[in-house]
């Protein structure tokens, strides 16, 4: 059966995360997503490429697409989107404020010949302020949001290091496109009417650490007045950035160290586990299948987690559980944990997961046979439906592959597409 999105249709000019991310996400659903490269390609494709032009980063996100060249550099290839974008109900790029305009693809041209277009923009800071113009990319946002220093990690020269092994800020500014995107096909197919959109690595950023960015008087003054005010006096004092960076993890451990009793990792005898608790209850679970039940100071109904003796005896009984949770290995404790109802997992490697009974049941990844360079399992649609399958049979297209192909569907002759590329428009 067709995807949800069948019979819509996607153009975009993306590179590296986001913007491929975003319409594979489309693709997934079911659009028809028609990907403009350049002549030399999407910059991802070299980035660790193991065939010419092929890198598994790539692959992994720019499956369901097809590809075709254009050097939008060059006035006939500018031309041709003016033309064919009448019969395409998205667009979106993904580039630093300004080069739209300069390539003549902004919003404000393209709905001239499609008064109905859902035309998303994604950036690095907005487009709009003083950082508009600046060039962005993951770590940089993960940098100016705060969200690289509230995860606090720094290298063995001191300096600061990126959050993850992922680009969290991309991701989650592509998920947010294809969410905005889709609510503007429903809004449309409602009112008739197209709308621009906007998303931005900082704004993802911000989103996804709402609760230390965001002011709330009341709570700040307790909590994080005192924390900045030491801060600045650190700085003021000549600190490093890890030393600032420690003294922020100090002061929020001492208020969440009761929380973390049951919300962190631990080794055990053959590996590490995480406890994920929530909720009271949670730690109750927990409470059973440590066998702690009456021993832990932060279940009493008079803890106070500001109280100097009280964070005193939690980092005593932290210790206890250290040393209780090397007694046994992981699956022992996954065992005795879920026997309880209580939130825990062993910590896996990604390189592990493409098999892992779990995600092979739920049929998470799927298998692809890519033209040039064959089998592979890559990680299938983010979310599934019963009614509208998801999902896409097509692997990540090699450069320019379907050129003619489309263009021939969008009404073009054998003799405009040979004119144009003697014009140079496919580079």
């Amino acid at each position: 059966m067709p995807g949800p999105l069948d019979g819509v249709r996607v153009l975009e000019i993306t590179q590296i995360v986001a913007g491929p991310y975003c319409g594979m996400n489309l693709a997934d659903l079911g659009a028809d997503v028609v990907k403009i490269e350049s002549p030399d390609g999407d910059g991802v494709r070299k980035t660790g490429q193991f065939f010419p032009g092929e890198s598994k980063y790539f692959h992994t996100l720019n499956r369901g697409k097809r590809s075709i060249v254009l050097d939008l550099r060059r006035p006939e290839a500018q031309q041709l989107v003016h033309e064919v974008i009448s019969q395409f109900d998205v667009f979106f790029m993904n580039a630093r404020a300004g080069v739209a305009q300069r390539l003549h693809l902004d919003y404000d041209t393209l709905r001239q010949f499609r008064p109905d277009l859902i035309y998303l923009e994604s950036t690095g800071y907005g487009a709009e302020g003083p950082s508009a113009y600046a060039s962005g990319s993951d770590i940089v946002a993960q940098a100016y949001s705060g969200l690289m220093a509230a995860e606090g990690k720094v290298d063995e020269f001191g300096a600061p290091q990126s959050i993850a092994c992922t680009a969290v800020a991309d991701y989650v500014t592509g998920l947010a496109a294809a969410m905005g995107i889709c609510s503007a096909l429903y809004r449309r197919a409602l009112t008739g009417e197209g709308d621009f959109l906007q998303t931005s690595l900082l704004q993802s950023a911000l989103s996804i650490q709402s609760a230390a960015v965001s002011r709330v008087p009341v709570s700040d003054e307790l909590m994080e007045r005192p924390m900045l005010e030491a801060m600045d006096e650190a700085r003021a004092g000549g600190a490093t950035y890890a030393e600032l960076v420690k003294l922020r993890q100090d002061r929020n451990r001492s208020v969440s160290k009761a929380i973390r009793l049951y919300y962190n990792g631990y080794q055990v005898k053959d590996g590490s586990v995480i406890l994920g608790a929530l909720t009271p209850e949670n730690r109750d679970q927990m409470r059973r299948a440590l066998g702690v039940v009456g021993e832990d100071p932060s279940a009493s109904p008079d803890f106070n987690a500001l109280d100097a003796e009280h964070e005193r005896q939690v980092e005593v009984f932290a210790a206890r559980l250290r040393d209780l949770m090397l007694t046994r290995t992981m699956d022992e404790w996954v065992e005795a944990f879920t026997k309880e109802g209580a939130p825990i997992s062993k910590v896996n490697f990604p390189e592990t997961m493409a098999f892992d009974p779990q995600v092979e049941a739920m049929g998470f990844l799927d298998d692809f046979d890519h033209e040039l360079t064959g089998p592979e399992r890559l990680v299938g649609p983010i979310v599934h439906m019963r009614a509208h399958p998801t999902g896409s049979p097509r692997p990540a297209p090699p450069l320019g592959r379907h050129t003619d192909e489309v263009l021939a569907e969008l009404g073009l002759n054998d003799a405009r597409i040979g004119s144009l590329r003697a014009a140079g428009a496919f580079g």
